[in-house]
């Protein structure tokens, strides 16, 4: 299954650089040795993955995909893999409290768009070296006890507790799940299912990505090396970017407009950031973007030209000028575009279920309603976050969107 193939391996020394500096935080042992694996011409096999936690991805994944690409340019086999199984477990890393845990029904309807959206940054087409998508409960959803318990031999309860969140939870009274424990161990044995020699993942991510690199040398007796990524952060705060769970991110699935505006509605302080991660600007050129803040150009001209950028990168430069102009049109004029987005319903239907594909959660149009930033052109600020709907309106939502809403007629 995971046989490799024969493939012409480019040997670019300033790519490899790039690679292994641009949105990179560590490599694991180290970068010098990795650079002398990527410089030999064989051929390795590397993966970046995602749970399957919700239906979108969002920024905060591309620099994995993007980091990932240039890689298989390189003529290296590259795999996407879909958690799918480890979806169902939930990953601790980072949480104060254990996900919850969701159905096979849920997973399997969550990454139905994934290769779509992944498409728009790696291609899964290239008829010479296409990537690979994989979904680790082929082998997870198979493994007997008796693997399982050989699998947590090679770790100890120490190493475990020793993990931050465990500490926070543990000096805040807060309970442990012992199938927590256990999902560094799925994501490490993906190392050994797939024999790996590169896994790219987060910072937040080490941790789990290590225990596959413990797991390799145990059952394939090889190196496995890590890729750390930065994580889309707000420089001043530390706060993410993009947060699934508190409603806030960019999602690869958004509409060239919707990537636009919420890109103009981030602090100005993040732009460098975004530029790095998520975008294909050079670093020399985004140098010359530092250095033209630093001497005081407005920064609302530096983001107006980071939301084309970031909506010409997944959407491709037409619908991108077509963004910048709607924006401009909308938000310099004060006017309502003329093309938003137009739903129908039944009088008396919760105002959230006419919106709620233009919000991320109930969490976030709660905070949106409490933040005042929901009201009606031409009318008063919606308060109530269970307002029903009792006529035709038009929304405004935040200072970016904005929605028509129709009443059915009656049969």
């Amino acid at each position: 299954m995971f046989g490799k193939k024969k493939a012409t391996v480019w040997i670019n020394e300033a790519e490899i650089d790039d690679i292994l500096s641009r949105s990179v935080g560590a490599v694991l042992p180290s970068k010098d040795a990795l650079k002398k694996e990527l410089m030999s011409g064989r051929r390795l096999r590397v993966y970046a993955g995602a749970d399957a936690t919700g239906p979108e991805l969002h920024l905060g994944h591309a620099n994995n995909f993007i980091l990932l690409e240039k890689l298989r340019k390189l003529g290296h086999e590259v795999i996407i893999l879909f958690g799918d199984f480890t979806g169902m477990v939930g990953d601790p890393s980072g949480k104060d409290a254990a996900r919850r845990q969701l159905t096979k029904a849920q997973v399997d309807e969550h990454i139905k768009g994934w290769k779509k959206q992944i498409g728009k940054i790696i291609s899964f087409t290239d008829k010479r070296n296409p990537a690979l998508i994989r979904k680790n409960s082929a082998w997870l959803s198979k493994l007997t006890f008796d693997k399982i318990i050989g699998i947590a031999s090679q770790f100890t309860v120490q190493q475990m507790i020793e993990r931050d969140m465990f500490e926070r939870r543990l000096k805040g009274g807060k309970p442990i799940c012992l199938h927590e424990f256990l999902y560094p161990l799925m994501q490490g044995y993906d190392s050994v299912a797939m024999d790996v020699d590169i896994e790219v993942g987060g910072s937040d991510q080490t941790f789990n990505m290590l225990a596959g690199r413990t797991l390799q040398r145990k059952f394939h007796a090889k190196e496995k090396f890590v890729i750390a990524t930065t994580l889309l952060e707000n420089p001043k705060t530390g706060k993410k970017l993009m947060s699934k769970s508190e409603g806030a991110y960019i999602a690869l699935s958004d509409s060239p407009r919707d990537m636009f505006g919420k890109t103009m509605a981030l602090p100005d302080e993040v732009m460098i950031q975004l530029f790095t991660d998520s975008t294909h600007v050079s670093l020399s050129e985004i140098e010359v973007i530092k250095k033209e803040l630093d001497e005081g150009v407005n920064p609302r001209d530096i983001k107006l030209r980071l939301a084309e950028t970031v909506a010409e990168t997944y959407h491709g430069k037409k619908e991108a000028e077509r963004a910048r102009e709607q924006f401009v049109h909308t938000f310099s004029k004060k006017e309502v575009p003329e093309d938003i987005g137009e739903v129908t319903v039944s009088k008396d239907t919760a105002l959230f279920e006419a919106v709620k594909e233009q919000v991320a959660s109930k969490g976030e149009w709660r905070r949106l309603i409490g933040e005042g930033a929901v009201s009606e052109i031409g009318g008063e600020k919606i308060t109530d976050s269970n307002t029903l709907v009792e006529r035709d309106m038009t929304l405004r939502i935040g200072k970016k969107r904005f929605l028509k809403i129709h009443i059915k007629d009656s049969p």
